[in-house]
């Protein structure tokens, strides 16, 4: 490879670079400001880049919240998604198997993530000002996969003869609802693991009540 080869390659790994570092920025700083209140120079700040460097891969905020949420989304539902498969994949003891699964799906989320969720709050704060191409895009990458991914096991569950349910997207929904470690009070405090154990088991108990055969 020449020299001016080599040179045309380092733009590419540069510009991926510059976006990588950009969107973590813009998702450091819309999770902690909101879309409203964030700026292009605190995201730029942030990323260690400068405004014009943002301007030359995002048209506006609008378009860099929209990849922000869509790329975070992705990994966060990847990860619940995976905490089905591992939990829901082979079913022994139904109540069980659910309370395990529970007791993972809820657990307080990793520093991974936890931007993440700070942005769905965010997002959850100011849905009225948030572009609804944005909340569109959060949703139908996030937790419309996931409810699916779930609803597909209680399906099954349910042509199995261990639920009865002909809605099984509902019933997804009503269970994510029943073990989440969503914080009551609204102030942002993380549920100890006795709380958490202690809603999983008693919310997996109602879920049955209504669900199982």
């Amino acid at each position: 490879m020449t020299r001016e080869d080599t040179t045309k390659l380092r733009p590419r790994g540069g510009l991926a670079d510059k976006r990588r570092a950009i969107l973590a920025g813009a998702l450091t700083v819309f999770a902690r400001d909101g879309y409203t209140r964030a700026s292009i120079d605190a995201i730029a700040a942030a990323a260690g880049v400068s405004t014009r460097t943002i301007y030359n891969h995002f048209t506006d905020k609008t378009e860099l919240f929209q990849t922000v949420i869509q790329d975070s989304a992705t990994r966060a539902a990847e990860a619940q998604i995976a905490i089905i498969d591992r939990h829901l994949r082979k079913i022994t003891d139904l109540e069980s198997d659910l309370v395990e699964f529970g007791r993972a799906f809820a657990a307080p989320t990793t520093a991974e993530h936890a931007e993440h969720f700070a942005l769905v709050r965010q997002i959850n704060a100011e849905a009225g000002h948030i572009p609804q191409s944005a909340i569109d895009t959060w949703q139908q990458t996030g937790p419309l996969r996931v409810r699916r991914e779930l609803a597909e096991h209680l399906r099954q569950w349910a042509d199995q003869g261990l639920l009865r349910t002909e809605e099984p997207e509902r019933a997804a929904v009503q269970l994510m609802l029943l073990i989440s470690s969503a914080d009551l009070s609204g102030r942002g405090a993380v549920p100890c693991e006795q709380a958490i154990d202690d809603m999983v088991t008693s919310g997996v108990h109602v879920f049955l009540y209504g669900y199982r055969h």
